[in-house]
């Protein structure tokens, strides 16, 4: 079981997430201080963080909606060539074959089109 990491304080966001900003590090989380009961990693080309980590926390919830107890987070750091990406959350039991449907989920070529597509930097 991992924490978060080092973060600022959080902010409070629309619908009672949580959200923290760090040089070169952001999280979203349901539930404050962010845990890791399971989780899988991804790498992503450098886009809004935020915006890819409110659309990949939508696609997770609906995902695992099922689990009962389940409460998301979503880390993305900054890497030498994008984001590492680690999504997952706290969940009170083991349920076996949940970090395999969460790593499916972050590699699934049609989901990462539209979450990149959404956190592109625009134009001003």
């Amino acid at each position: 079981m991992s924490n978060g990491g080092d973060q600022t304080a959080p902010r409070r966001v629309k619908g009672g997430w949580h959200e923290a900003r760090a040089a070169g590090s952001y999280t979203l989380a349901r539930q404050w201080p962010p845990r890791f009961d399971v989780s899988a990693d991804a790498r992503f080309p450098a886009v809004r963080r935020g915006r890819l980590a409110r659309q990949i926390r939508q696609d997770l919830w609906r995902a695992l909606k099922g689990l009962r107890g389940f409460s998301p987070v979503i880390q993305i750091a900054a890497a030498e060539d994008g984001l590492t990406v680690t999504a997952g959350g706290r969940l009170p039991t083991n349920v076996p074959g949940v970090e395999t449907q969460i790593r499916e989920l972050l590699q699934d070529p049609a989901h990462r089109a539209r979450w990149i597509a959404w956190a592109k930097e625009r134009d001003a």
